[in-house]
């Protein structure tokens, strides 16, 4: 279509991969924390659960897609008519042409200059609308969830989408930082407890060493955190793109790492070591179950950057239903193979997975080397990731606070908004470094309001805006089979409820 900006051939991608980008998107860090969420809320409630979430999640991420489809056809809209004024302009020109032309008599030359121009711009516009009128909502312009909430909201309601958003990339770097600073960590200190059924706490010598044990392990921590933000923080100063080969390389140590805990776990479960007997359900336990889930399928902010590009779309629905259930499919073995295998389980479940210091048995190197590999892989995976996210923070704070017509100085453009988005969860990370709670806060509160309620509200008045502009002669092929507004009322309840639920728990869980 020449009238619309689109993809280009060579920028798409066939469903399948298109797919695959949307797995590996989902299946992140949150799912290190489910086996811990599992063994907590028991076996039994956890399984309800994480299927409810799954399925809540997919109907939210219908509305998304919809909401884009609705976005590309008030685009189209809008070109259409400046189209037909600019064919309107043309023809008042040809004949204020003809006028002046028949005055001067040359007649002939401007009836074949006529001719020209009634031939060429009629044809132009009447084929754009031929081409398009069927096509209003085929996504074919990449429209960012940011932009779809300055077509669909109100001014006010877009600053409260930024705030949030913000809200929820803090949470996520604040986890990368503890994640990536706790495995380092557990990979530096040696220590080992006196009784070695007592688990290791923060306060806790980090090392065996005399000469060194008045260093704890959470000061090393504490260390570590520092190093990741002076290695990585430098680059949200500039402008960074993930790299095909770097999405390679993530992926690939991504599914070699899962694959490698489901079949460690398994072999552990075969050989009868299992240790792990979780209780069927724990209720004052489910709002921890719940953040961890809401983050674990969190996409719905990225939707528009992996969905745009498919080639074909006419089945996406479908697809990215069957994307979930395998997801829904994975998350189920990982949990229920760290839960029945291990006595106890880490927030970050690559812990469980550490070399074992109290055992004087010579470990194997192949396995040691596993061990080393478990323990890094958020290092390695969350490291290429964390910049990535601190400058969409740092981009998405600009367009909150900043105004497009107006010039700022050197600091407060290339300074500052870095410095905000990387001091604020560097102090989060250097308080605590329970990795599972800071997951449980971010999906819980930011995280649903990004998975339910900006969704259920961007198709919401994504269906009003296309019904003044269009209205209903074309119809949406990409539309969520919930149409009825009672299920844009029951999510929003959902996700309001559940808020409720989990500051409830947070306030007295010390009760508990």
């Amino acid at each position: 279509m020449p009238s619309s900006p689109g993809l280009q051939p060579g920028e798409q991608y066939s469903s399948v991969t298109g797919l695959i980008y949307v797995f590996n998107l989902i299946v992140g860090t949150g799912c290190l924390t489910l086996p811990a969420a599992f063994a907590a809320t028991g076996w039994a409630l956890s399984t309800g659960g994480i299927v409810l979430l799954a399925v809540v999640s997919y109907m939210t991420a219908t509305w998304v897609v919809e909401s884009m489809a609705c976005a590309n056809a008030i685009n189209h809209c809008r070109r259409m008519k400046q189209l037909k004024k600019r064919g309107q302009v043309a023809d008042e020109l040809v004949s204020r042409t003809l006028e002046n032309a028949e005055a001067d008599q040359r007649s002939t030359d401007t009836s074949e200059d006529h001719d020209d121009h009634d031939e060429e711009l009629p044809l132009i516009t009447d084929g754009v609308i031929e081409r398009t009128v069927g096509e209003y909502y085929a996504i074919q312009e990449q429209i960012e969830m940011g932009q779809m909430a300055k077509l669909f909201y109100s001014t006010v309601w877009v600053k409260v989408f930024y705030i949030v958003l913000c809200v929820y990339l803090y949470g996520d770097l604040a986890i990368y930082e503890a994640a990536v600073a706790k495995s380092i960590r557990d990979i530096i200190c040696d220590y080992v407890p006196e009784n070695c059924t007592k688990e290791l706490l923060d306060s806790d010598p980090c090392f065996t060493d005399p000469s060194r044990s008045h260093m704890s392990r959470m000061e090393m921590y504490r260390i570590c955190t520092f190093s990741f933000v002076g290695v990585m923080g430098p680059f949200v100063f500039f402008n960074l793109t993930k790299t095909k080969y770097m999405q390679i390389l993530t992926t690939i140590t991504r599914w070699l790492a899962m694959g490698t805990m489901i079949t460690w776990a398994i072999v552990l479960l075969a050989e009868g070591k299992n240790q792990g007997h979780p209780p069927a359900a724990d209720i004052t336990k489910l709002p921890q179950l719940f953040g961890v889930c809401v983050y674990s399928f969190m996409c719905h902010h990225s939707l528009p950057a992996l969905i745009t590009p498919i080639s074909e779309k006419k089945s996406i629905l479908k697809l990215l239903g069957a994307d979930y259930l395998l997801i829904l499919l994975f998350y189920l073995l990982l949990a229920f193979t760290g839960i029945f295998a291990f006595a106890h389980l880490n927030d970050l479940y690559t812990l469980n997975f550490q070399p074992d210091r109290c055992k004087d048995v010579d470990t194997p190197m192949a396995i040691y080397c596993l061990q080393v590999f478990l323990l890094l892989f958020p290092v390695f995976t969350l490291s290429t990731n964390f910049p990535i996210i601190a400058i969409t923070l740092r981009n998405n704070l600009k367009g909150l606070f900043l105004r497009e017509t107006r010039r700022y100085s050197f600091f407060t453009s290339r300074c500052l908004f870095p410095l905000l988005a990387i001091i604020p969860p560097t102090i989060v990370g250097l308080v605590t470094s329970n990795v599972e709670f800071l997951v449980g806060i971010t999906g819980a509160y930011a995280g649903s309001i990004i998975q339910y309620v900006v969704p259920a509200t961007l198709v919401h008045y994504a269906r009003k805006m296309t019904l003044e502009h269009i209205g209903m002669g074309v119809k949406n092929p990409f539309s969520s089979p919930l149409q009825h507004y009672m299920w844009l009322i029951a999510i929003c309840l959902w996700a309001g409820v559940c808020q409720i639920f989990v500051t409830l728990y947070l306030v007295g869980k010390d009760s508990y």
